[in-house]
């Protein structure tokens, strides 16, 4: 669980540094890892999320992030926005570098290939591959019309 770590000593260097707005983002990443380690012992007997949960957790948090920053920047609230996007500058500090538009066009081929994928069929077959190997590192809502596109 080295996601949780580095959150959990970025959250006590933050305290150290007395930087308010990144703790505060720090601890929200926190409350959220929590919240799915409570329900993880509901559903399971095991002791918490791993990784790749705590990356998912994050992935949502910087998208619903994204969406209040344009809301906001919609409604003239620029203050709100810029805190908004700070906060997924803080976020995007424990996720893994997001692939380009070139690497991720190189990675469908690469999956469509693996699959043997021959039509809009097997797009389910190249989504679970590149979900499998890519987590984190691509948004899956612009990958699918991709992938249709290369089907077609």
């Amino acid at each position: 669980m080295t996601i949780r770590n580095d959150i959990n000593t970025a959250l006590k260097q933050a305290m150290r540094d007395r930087a308010a707005e990144r703790l505060s983002t720090l601890r929200l990443i926190n409350a959220a890892i929590k919240d799915r380690d409570i329900a993880a012992r509901v559903e399971d007997s095991e002791g918490g999320v791993g990784d790749d949960d705590i990356m998912a957790i994050l992935a949502k948090m910087v998208k619903q992030r994204q969406e209040s920053a344009r809301t906001y920047e919609e409604g003239g609230r620029l203050d709100l926005a810029e805190r908004e996007l700070a906060e997924i500058s803080v976020i995007e500090e424990f996720l893994p570098r997001q692939l380009s538009e070139d690497e991720v066009a190189a990675a469908i081929a690469a999956a469509i290939e693996e699959v043997g994928a021959s039509s809009i069929r097997d797009m389910g077959k190249i989504m679970g591959a590149l979900k499998a190997k890519y987590t984190g590192q691509m948004d899956f809502g612009k990958v699918g019309p991709l992938v249709k596109d290369k089907l077609a």
